[in-house]
């Protein structure tokens, strides 16, 4: 079992990385406002548990010796990730403000990020918000996004990421369509219903429709007779009477709270946890991030 490193170990590699930057015990002293003998005491006791002379000391010199400038330089990179910890804790305390960049999809943008931007800021008004909504693929660093949020799996990279709560994809129709021709109870019984289906812009394939019956999960492409390349325009054109569609159930919340959409073949949705939040790698997150991605859990 190794032993623990313990504080007066600590405090020698603080007094040996100063004295090793600095070239004597005199500045380190002064630097660290502790005595010279202090520092040469600590020095001397990190030199007998280490077991090697980490300087070569003459009357007018002091000069790491091979081992100590390996050493020093390890203990260099330790002090800078213990500076990092203390800006990621003064940075927990600080208040969000200034500009937050945000990049997403239309049906993100719309549906998830905008509906939570009002009472964001109500908690949070040091904080600008700047949505830039485009189902491209933007370059986060390029373009000075401080937070992506993309839905479908993500390939590799340096960003930071994290997963967003899980939605349900389900079927909706209006309650006017479902009153002239009858509810599914099945499936298998969409071939004999109107559908709107989505065409994806990007691939132009249409969307296969997942159910989970029983403990497998099947896909089907009902031969729908409205096909269209906009989410929303799917929940409009069935909002409107116009057949059963699949959506989202962040997207269709709203049209199902104000009864302009009823949940169809709710028994056989599937549950989809595919939403992340993206931002580029940094010695810390910027706090408005931090409460940004806080209240969109909250919110979903």
């Amino acid at each position: 079992m190794k032993e623990p490193i313990g504080f007066e170990r600590l405090s020698g590699m603080i007094a040996f990385a100063r004295a090793g930057s600095l070239g004597s015990y005199r500045a380190a002293a002064r630097s660290l406002s502790i005595s010279p003998s202090a520092i040469s005491k600590s020095i001397q006791r990190l030199e007998r548990h280490f077991g090697v002379s980490l300087f070569t000391r003459t009357t007018r010199s002091l000069t790491l010796t091979l081992e100590g400038r390996e050493i020093h330089a390890r203990v260099l990179q330790l002090l800078i990730q213990a500076e990092e910890i203390e800006q990621v804790a003064r940075s927990a305390r600080a208040e969000p403000a200034g500009i937050l960049r945000i990049a997403a999809s239309l049906p993100i943008g719309l549906h998830m990020i905008a509906p939570a931007i009002a009472d964001f800021r109500m908690r949070h008004p040091k904080v600008l918000i700047d949505l830039r909504i485009s189902d491209t693929i933007v370059d986060l660093a390029g373009e000075g996004i401080d937070l992506a949020i993309r839905i479908g799996e993500l390939p590799d990279s340096s960003l930071l990421s994290r997963r967003l709560p899980p939605y349900t994809l389900c079927c909706y129709a209006s309650p006017a369509y479902l009153e002239r021709c009858g509810t599914p109870c099945h499936p298998d019984e969409l071939v004999a219903h109107e559908t709107v289906n989505l065409r994806y812009q990007s691939t132009g394939q249409t969307l296969r429709w997942p159910f989970r019956i029983g403990n497998k999960e099947i896909e089907i492409v009902p031969p729908s007779p409205v096909v269209v390349d906009a989410s929303e325009a799917v929940l409009a054109a069935v909002a409107a009477g116009a057949g059963i569609g699949m959506a989202a159930s962040f997207m269709a919340a709203p049209w199902v709270k104000r009864q302009a959409l009823v949940p169809v073949l709710s028994e056989f949705a599937v549950q989809r946890q595919n939403i992340t939040a993206l931002w580029p790698e940094g010695r810390h997150t910027r706090p408005a991030v931090r409460a940004f991605l806080d209240r969109l859990i909250d919110c979903h």
